[in-house]
């Protein structure tokens, strides 16, 4: 260990974002230059435990070798810490941008301490990567004539697709949409995660040999689809990675109609045309000017108000169903659980910087939507709740809204390209298929991510996909040397 009083002599410190006056008028990506002094400083303070929980099940899905890289880096072995964190994470680049950092909550110095700065010194690392060239193709020596079909280009799909490549199988990735990356490229929007990292890592794995196929709607009809059952005949597995892409609804009074949308359908279609055109064909759901309610407190639901905020929203407010968070932990939720405390997100503090105050509005649950005569939405009628989520009386209350966007979750896979098939559904409608095996109940089909695990982080999706590369390799191959 390079210093093994750095935790005793320093405090914790994270290089900070762009401020938000400058960064809510771009999609430029929220982070400042890396600080090398301040990072080698910080990883000092890591402790070197005998027993590391921030790589444990508690802490990192993909078992990150944290202390060791963290070493490396006092050090200034930036190359050799690299190589470290690509040993067990496929996207270090994209998970150091938007993991919520559940291996800080399982920090052995968080107990009586501030966690040390896992999460900004993967993200360094990961982009000293990228500026050095170290991330490089590197396809296999030889092929297997074993043929593997992957669904969905999200980080499951892509890191299963990875680590099946590197032991030679041939792999076809298929898109429904017409970039590559799944929720990291749609669902995350610019300022979070450039699109041009996703880019040069697609870039790298083509020169790998991985073939991908974008506008391909596997099971789905019209001209772009393909049928589960000739992608069956023609693969030695079949495996799905299609995220959990069906949203929680609200439905209430009124809900049909214009001006509600889901946050996936905001999201998403700002940064395509972002991607397309810089915004100037105005092909999205635009927030300018008008009074913007985000029901939905979590990453979504931030990500809305960022981008609201982005497009010159005239006001913005955010609707929690569950109470303020406490500002410390709970008896209930001791170290190394993931602390569920209260946060300020980038989002929260660029609404505080515009329009003064914080947009959240906790314990509040929608009743109506309220609409004129010609259909047009006019706001929403809501009730305060208690922490059983039952309606406390006289607190209705209306608020004005041109524009609601529902960010309140995943409630699973959607299920067309599984009409033929029948393959059985968990009690949560995922596919149902074994953690650490992911077998489905067809015998040449294989599941994981979102769509197998319901609802979860990029990393555990990456957890999933290499989990799954793995067992598909054993079942194919009678062994394997993936990890």
């Amino acid at each position: 260990m390079g210093k093994v009083t750095g935790f005793k002599e320093f405090d914790r410190a994270v290089e900070p974002y762009r401020t938000p006056k400058k960064r809510i008028l771009d999609f430029k990506e929220i982070y400042t230059d890396h600080d090398e002094p301040l990072l080698g400083t910080q990883a000092s303070r890591c402790m070197n435990c005998g027993v590391p929980f921030c790589q444990s099940g508690e802490g990192c899905p993909v078992y990150n070798l944290i202390p060791e890289w963290n070493d490396l880096v006092y050090n200034e072995k930036w190359e050799e810490a690299f190589h470290r964190l690509m040993k067990t994470n496929n996207f270090p680049e994209v998970t150091g941008r938007v993991c919520p950092a559940v291996c800080e909550g399982a920090c052995v110095l968080g107990i009586t301490e501030t966690p040390v700065a896992i999460k900004n010194l993967e993200f360094a690392i990961a982009d000293k990567g990228i500026e050095s060239g170290w991330i490089k193709a590197n396809p296999p020596k030889k092929r297997t004539n074993k043929k593997i079909a992957i669904v969905g280009s999200g980080p499951a799909g892509l890191s299963a697709a990875q680590q099946l490549n590197s032991v030679g199988h041939n792999i076809n990735v298929y898109e429904r949409a017409d970039r590559i990356g799944g929720l990291m490229m749609y669902g995350i929007p610019n300022m979070k995660l450039d699109k041009s990292i996703i880019d040069m890592r697609i870039e790298i794995m083509e020169k790998e040999g991985i073939k991908f196929q974008v506008n391909k709607n596997i099971g789905g009809t019209g001209q772009n689809s393909i049928s589960m059952e000739k992608l069956i005949k023609e693969n030695d597995i079949v495996l799905l990675t299609t995220g959990a892409t069906k949203p929680r609804d609200l439905p209430i009074k009124n809900r049909e109609g214009s001006g509600v949308y889901f946050a996936m359908e905001f999201l998403g279609q700002n940064t395509k045309s972002l991607l397309d055109h810089e915004l100037k064909e105005k092909d999205y759901i635009d927030a300018k000017g008008k009074d913007v309610i985000v029901i939905g407190g979590g990453d979504t639901g931030n990500d809305c108000l960022g981008t609201s905020l982005r497009h010159g929203c005239k006001t913005l407010t955010n609707f929690e169903i569950l109470p303020e968070l406490p500002s410390e932990r709970m008896d209930n939720n001791p170290w190394p659980l993931f602390p569920r405390v209260y946060k300020v997100d980038y989002g929260h503090e660029e609404s505080r910087e515009v329009f003064g105050k914080d947009p959240r509005e906790y314990s509040v649950s929608g009743k109506e939507f309220l609409r004129d005569k010609s259909g047009k939405l006019t706001g929403i009628k809501t009730v305060k709740v208690n922490k059983d989520f039952k309606e406390i009386a006289s607190t209705e209350k209306i608020w004005k809204a041109d524009l609601i966007l529902l960010a309140m979750g995943f409630l699973g896979p959607e299920h067309y390209l599984n009409k033929k098939l029948n393959l059985d559904l968990d009690e949560r409608s995922n596919f149902k298929a074994e953690h650490n095996v992911h077998k489905t109940s067809h015998p040449k089909v294989f599941a994981a991510g979102d769509c197998r695990r319901g609802q979860s982080l990029v990393v555990w999706a990456i957890n999933e996909g290499r989990a799954a590369a793995r067992e598909i390799d054993l079942h194919l191959m009678g062994a394997t040397t993936l990890e």
